[in-house]
């Protein structure tokens, strides 16, 4: 991989990685109950999960995605289902303002978060089909070699991680806006809905 489409690449999993989906809804939905700095466990969950996917696709591995459909199902509407049920606790989360200072506290554990990242990244096996389709692009595949498959792993590492906790870092600064117990009920339901809808967009997803 040449340094210029070292460059190419880096950017383009930049750009991927804010486009909007699953993952950053849920990043999204995190940061308006929590802040920014929880939703690094998470997004680090994620990009584990599309780091294997674009190795797989790397070493040509896109036949899983069509030969092991059906476990791919599973593990869709399993991740589906996890995100409505968090979509849930959120609409339903307290609105006064200690219950809700409280709850900040209440951020699960980071090896908890990483795996609900893992689990929701995991659950779009489509993504292997995306490296499949522009990898071609930046390097060629019949020459590949152990470095350049480190290097674009470690550029989609540092591409996802600025892409994810800026959408953090944006929906957190929005989150200030909310005081009243008006506003955080909203909020808490603003939040609901977009995990419910990432659950949603996932189990609709053929």
């Amino acid at each position: 991989m040449t340094v210029e489409s070292a460059f190419s690449f880096f950017i383009a999993v930049l750009i991927f990685g804010i486009t909007p989906g699953p993952g950053v809804f849920a990043i999204m939905a995190r940061a308006l109950m929590h802040g920014a700095t929880s939703c690094l466990p998470m997004a680090l969950g994620m990009i584990v999960s599309d780091i294997l996917y674009l190795i797989a696709a790397c070493l040509g591995l896109a036949t899983i995605a069509t030969h092991w459909s059906e476990l791919f199902t599973v593990i869709r509407i399993i991740g589906a289902a996890y995100l409505l049920y968090l979509g849930y606790k959120m609409w339903t989360a307290p609105v006064s303002s200690d219950e809700f200072n409280a709850s900040k506290s209440q951020k699960g554990s980071v090896a908890v978060n990483f795996l609900q990242g893992f689990l929701i990244s995991a659950s779009n096996p489509k993504v292997i089909l995306f490296y499949i389709a522009f990898l071609p692009t930046f390097m060629d595949l019949s020459v590949l070699s152990s470095g350049d498959i480190a290097l674009a792993s470690v550029l989609t590492l540092v591409g996802l991680l600025i892409g994810l906790m800026a959408i953090a870092v944006f929906a957190d600064k929005a989150r200030g806006f909310f005081r009243s117990p008006r506003a955080m009920k909203g909020l808490n339901r603003s939040a609901g809905s977009i995990m419910a809808g990432a659950g949603a967009y996932l189990a609709l997803r053929h």
